[in-house]
């Protein structure tokens, strides 16, 4: 009989040992001393577990050996394995969802970084994360933790002055007008791609401009009736004008072999 192997010293030590879930070696332990002998009543006071738990384990045990029915430990053991798996893919797919609309192209591995940021400030685990964007998660956590450069600060001053100038302007300047108001209006000193660059990085846009089409003129012209060829033999026969000069209402027309007539402008 075993009851003289647990002892009270022995049971603390398994309480010491035991976490909040219990190893199945412990509970296996459990169930050969119910089978011994020992009583339920016995069991809790010398380990300090609930008498449902061990109901629970007796209960289990006799779904698996077959002399109840239920769900066995293995079959529930591959359900939670599958539904873990299920939710790692569930997590997956969101990760790919939210890069899909962070990343619209192919960008660096330091771009992709404040994607992970964004990501995991959102809840999505950055292992995940680092694995779906192919950067190695300490590159990532070696970044965050790095602090920031001249070059970086000043790119975060210049989004805050471009995010205010764009707010000033109602969301209608584009990149050009934002670069104008920053050099002319505020004095800075920066480029126009620079701009461009942090305004795509922001999400920031302007209006589409809606440039008018120009206007095609419906005044009908006179078709070429000689083809270029201005030959005659006799006077009347072939009359030419001079667009270019005019007065007023009239314009002079110039007939070959040097006679003018007066012809009322069109």
């Amino acid at each position: 009989m075993e009851s003289g192997w647990l002892t009270r010293q022995a049971s603390r030590s398994l309480r010491r040992d035991v976490s909040r879930r219990y190893p199945p070696e412990f509970r296996r332990k459990v169930l050969d001393l119910l089978k011994a002998g020992r009583s339920v009543a016995e069991l809790v006071r010398d380990l300090e577990i609930s008498d449902q738990t061990i109901y629970n384990w007796r209960r289990q045990e006799l779904i698996d050996t077959g002399q109840m029915p239920g769900v066995t430990s293995a079959d529930q053991a591959e359900l939670v394995a599958a539904r873990r798996r299920i939710a790692e893919l569930e997590t997956e797919l969101a990760v790919h969802r939210r890069a899909a609309e962070l990343l619209k192209e192919v960008v660096p591995p330091k771009d992709r970084y404040a994607v992970i940021k964004r990501m995991a400030a959102e809840g999505l685990p950055v292992e995940v994360c680092c694995r779906v964007l192919r950067v190695s998660a300490s590159g990532y956590y070696a970044w965050r933790d790095r602090p920031l450069s001249a070059l970086a600060l000043r790119h975060v001053w210049l989004t805050d002055q471009i995010r205010a100038v764009h707010l000033a302007s109602r969301g209608t300047y584009g990149s050009r007008r934002v670069h104008a108001e920053l050099r002319l209006g505020r004095g800075l000193v920066v480029g126009y791609h620079a701009v461009e660059m942090l305004m795509r990085r922001a999400g920031i846009r302007g209006l589409p401009g809606s440039r008018r089409p120009r206007p095609k003129h419906q005044t009908p012209t006179a078709s070429d009736l000689v083809n270029r060829d201005f030959t005659h033999s006799a006077a009347n026969q072939l009359w030419v004008t001079d667009i270019e000069r005019h007065e007023a209402l009239t314009n002079r027309a110039m007939v070959k072999g040097h006679r003018r007539h007066s012809v009322v402008a069109g």
